[in-house]
């Protein structure tokens, strides 16, 4: 069998696994704090007998796209943004510490300050409890602050600071609903570097339109690997036929 077979075959495989990291990143584009992920190709010598005559493309994962996504002001007093690199703590679906980009927070009936997707916001010391109040305040390092009902304006208290933190890139692996995971697990420590802008909610860094024209490439590079498997297999039947008529 001709190696081109071999080499189209596994093309088509890539090239179906970018698509697949494309189409994430595609249905993440309008999910707060997104990052997109990123895929490359590179090239393999197809070993095996015979001279090195082909070579294939393999597509792997190379991280993820560390880039702000754009700023959106709200007005929102829950609404917070992370200005640059860092992440907000917040509880993992399996109850560890996660990170998140994801600044659209809200307050559960039970007085939990929570992300849109449901994660507990962790405080220095714990989930972050609101009590009964009549407004909110969240300040750029985090602190979070109360009016208590029934108080006036100048009553406002601090009640706890949303955990920031700003660990390496390179040491976080990257789980389901935009959250990032310490790859040997354990918890980031607190970084007071790390700022929000309150009223702002930070953008998917998804760039919709290249994503769009990355998927179009794909599909006819898909198509052509499988017309290369055709034609790989009409001359195997034409060079069996040369064969059976000698």
């Amino acid at each position: 069998m001709d190696k081109s077979l071999y080499v189209a075959m596994t093309g088509a495989k890539d090239i179906l696994d970018a698509q697949a990291v494309n189409n994430f990143n595609l249905s993440n584009a309008s999910t707060t704090g997104f990052k997109a992920d990123l895929a490359a190709f590179q090239s393999q010598a197809v070993t095996g007998s015979g001279y090195a005559s082909r070579v294939y493309a393999t597509a792997s994962s190379v991280g993820w796209d560390q880039a702000q996504g754009a700023l959106t002001t709200t007005g929102r007093p829950l609404d917070v943004a992370v200005h640059g690199q860092g992440f907000i703590a917040v509880q993992g679906p399996n109850g560890q510490e996660a990170y998140t980009r994801n600044g659209d927070l809200h307050v559960t009936p039970d007085g939990l300050l929570v992300t849109s997707t449901g994660q507990i916001v962790l405080g220095d010391s714990g989930p972050i409890s609101i009590p009964p109040s009549s407004s909110m305040k969240i300040a750029d390092d985090g602190t979070v602050s109360v009016l208590p009902m029934g108080q006036p304006a100048q009553s406002l208290a601090a009640i706890g600071r949303i955990k920031l933190v700003n660990p390496d890139p390179n040491t976080l692996t990257r789980e389901g609903g935009g959250l990032f995971l310490l790859a040997g697990g354990g918890s980031a420590p607190a970084d007071a570097s790390v700022k929000l802008s309150s009223g702002v909610l930070e953008s998917s860094n998804v760039d919709l339109a290249s994503a769009m024209v990355n998927m179009i490439d794909l599909a006819r590079n898909f198509q052509l690997q499988v017309k290369a498997m055709k034609n790989a297999d009409d001359n195997a039947s034409a060079s069996s036929q040369l064969l059976q008529s000698t």
